[in-house]
């Protein structure tokens, strides 16, 4: 299931969105970028609509996921 973000706190949203970098691990090249940066580039693309919460029943546990890799299942959970 999508979970709007406007549904959601500033403070929540923010902390899935740190959550989700700390836990990806993204390499961004040879230079390091600042977590606060990752965190703002994910949050810039939830509100973008690039990236979506999604809420899943069996893990009861929220992830982002780009648009476009989502399932359809996602969507109606």
């Amino acid at each position: 299931m999508i979970i709007p973000i406007d549904a959601l706190e500033a403070d929540t949203l923010y902390s899935l969105a740190e959550a989700f970098v700390l836990r990806e691990g993204t390499d961004y090249g040879e230079q390091e970028v600042a977590l606060e940066v990752k965190v703002q580039q994910v949050l810039e693309r939830l509100k973008q609509g690039d990236a979506v919460l999604v809420y899943s029943e069996l893990h009861e546990s929220v992830d982002i996921k780009r648009k476009e890799d989502i399932q359809p299942s996602d969507e109606t959970q």
